[in-house]
């Protein structure tokens, strides 16, 4: 069985610390998202320590925003979904990791890497929400990808230069 996640690149990193209801107003989905609790990781030695620390202590793309909900007479925050990787065995997915986070979670998060403007999300619809299925680098990428992929409601969108925060579109 092979895994197949989510690299955070070594430069780059974001300086702002944001918190949940931050990353669920302002960061476009598709942007890679480390998430962190402020402790310090513990040693290899400490196994169980270390696969606790790694489940507070990890990174993610951003794929999908909820609003606020109630079901019944319970009222439930706003909430976001990241994608931290799948596991593969000859190609085929056998098991995804997504973390569903509330905007009132204690976790931090710091933006790791943006999509770029002219790439394509890949979006599925249902029940009002937009799911990000892929990131592809351009339309005809997309385009392939979805003809592979089959799911319904696929619509695609193209990333602007307007999701850009503003320090970055001076210098573009």
């Amino acid at each position: 069985m092979t895994h197949v996640s989510i690299q955070a690149p070594a430069t780059g990193a974001g300086t702002d610390v944001l918190d949940g209801q931050s990353v669920h107003d302002t960061v476009p989905l598709g942007a890679v998202l480390r998430y962190f609790d402020g402790t310090p990781q513990p040693p290899a030695r400490f196994t169980r320590k270390l696969r606790d620390w790694k489940r507070h202590n990890s990174t993610g793309r951003l794929i999908q925003k909820s609003p606020p909900s109630a079901i019944g007479a319970s009222t439930y925050p706003a909430e976001f979904i990241l994608h931290e990787g799948t596991y593969t065995s000859g190609g085929t997915p056998i098991i995804v990791v997504r973390c569903h986070y509330f905007v009132t979670t204690d976790l931090h998060f710091e933006i790791l890497e943006r999509p770029q403007p002219g790439m394509v999300r890949v979006l599925s619809r249902w029940n009002g929400r937009d799911e990000l299925r892929h990131l592809a680098p351009d339309m005809a990428a997309a385009e392939a990808w979805m003809q592979a992929n089959r799911y319904s409601d696929l619509v695609t969108e193209v990333v602007g230069a307007d999701e850009l925060p503003v320090q970055l579109r001076r210098a573009a």
